[in-house]
């Protein structure tokens, strides 16, 4: 019977609905994910529709396999927008598509709309965890309710056959927090994108740079992203007479703070494309004290840019940054630890290169092709492995013939 199962899968074009709330023109983390995963799809031929709230410009290709639906604004970030399904219609489209397999990404209402989906149609579903949604919780006043907001990750992760995490840390976490069937699913870096081929002179000049290094952060200019610990360290840097500039790319509230903090360093505001490259290869030294990032990705960026990376032993970033190698490592939450990682770059040139000559070599391993042709064939086994939905296909198909048969015996009789 699995033969059946296996060869009958086989003729038909693998069909994948995700759900998500990040697309383009959303920048952040998730969003890029999901746009290279849907390069990939498309290369690879696979027939997809993703169900978001968001949707990418007319420039994007896979545009066309955008269902877009409504939304209402996320409370605590205004950034963001929570999907919510139109549960009628999308029935219907998806009863259309007819989907092998569900990808979920964010314990939201379309989300669980599309993990039910899965349940009534005998498909399975797997989720990614893309951010550490209950570490934001001291953020925001809510404290108090860490405990169950992993109990409530855990149960939406639970509700699905796999959870995809993006480092071996937070697959660690999370399997020590009792979710079921984690597996590893990194991200890549677009190295024509992030190259220090884009270093600019004439930019740095007009940015009033002269040979003092250029210290960056991309990102949300948000508290849950530790940047007090980055004030503190370049106070403390400072105070020590090193010479320096800060920059930062990126928007959000706590930008206001740091303005007030470093009123002679330099604020981009929101930047992407070819200005951020820029950026990047412009700059001499990455600082990304955040201790709340699933993978980081960022951090990549920096990386196939030629930088050294000065981030967090907590998160995404200490599994990516190996210590005096690529990057350093400092404490979590400690900004006097972080400024002492930051001076031994600032006072030692030589090894700062060869940060940066490991930090490029760091970042070919980081593949996009690769990395997503391995999330389809975890789709792939997953497919295999569900015999309900196949098997009951394969005996229809087995009854239907038997039944024409014995229809055919009995008019020749």
């Amino acid at each position: 019977m699995l033969f059946f199962q296996k060869k009958i899968l086989l003729e038909g074009s693998l069909r994948i609905a995700y759900f998500t709330e990040s697309l383009p023109p959303l920048t952040d983390g998730v969003a890029r994910t999901f746009t290279r995963l849907a390069e990939t799809l498309n290369e690879q031929k696979i027939d997809f529709r993703i169900i978001s709230p968001s949707l990418p410009v007319d420039e994007e290709p896979w545009r066309g396999r955008v269902i877009q639906v409504p939304s209402v604004t996320f409370p605590l970030y205004r950034y963001y927008q929570v999907g919510l399904p139109p549960i009628l219609s999308l029935e219907k489209t998806l009863n259309e598509f007819k989907p092998d397999l569900i990808h979920v990404s964010a314990p939201t209402p379309i989300s669980i709309y599309g993990q039910n989906y899965a349940f009534r149609h005998k498909i399975p579903s797997v989720a990614g965890y893309h951010t550490h949604f209950v570490d934001y919780f001291p953020y925001y006043g809510l404290g108090w309710a860490v405990q169950a907001g992993w109990n409530y990750m855990k149960w939406f992760h639970n509700r699905s056959q796999s959870t995809f995490a993006p480092t071996p840390g937070a697959v660690a976490e999370l399997e020590s927090r009792s979710f079921k069937g984690v597996q590893l699913w990194p991200r890549g870096i677009d190295r024509q994108k992030f190259s220090p081929l884009h270093r600019d002179e004439n930019w740095r000049r007009s940015q009033g740079l002269g040979k003092e290094p250029l210290l960056l952060f991309v990102g949300r200019l948000v508290a849950e992203k530790n940047l007090s610990e980055l004030v503190q360290a370049a106070q403390i840097l400072r105070q020590k007479a090193y010479q320096f500039k800060l920059g930062f790319a990126g928007e959000g509230p706590y930008g206001k703070v740091l303005k007030e903090k470093f009123p002679n360093d330099l604020f981009f505001g929101f930047v992407k494309g070819e200005e951020l490259s820029k950026i990047y290869a412009s700059s001499d030294l990455f600082v990304f004290p955040s201790t709340t990032e699933t993978f980081g990705n960022v951090v990549l960026e920096a990386f196939a840019s030629g930088l050294p990376v000065i981030g967090a032993k907590k998160g995404g970033s200490a599994d990516l940054i190996h210590h005096q190698i690529d990057g350093l490592l400092a404490n979590p939450f400690d900004g006097v630890d972080f400024a002492r990682q930051v001076e031994w770059v600032l006072r030692y040139p030589v090894r700062a290169k060869n940060l940066r000559e490991r930090a490029l070599e760091t970042a070919e391993q980081y593949n996009w092709p690769v990395i997503n042709g391995r999330l389809i064939s975890c789709y792939e086994t997953l497919i295999h492995n569900q015999p309900i939905r196949k098997m009951e296909f394969t005996l229809s198909h087995v009854h239907r013939k038997r039944r024409r048969k014995s229809q055919i015996l009995h008019a020749h009789k």
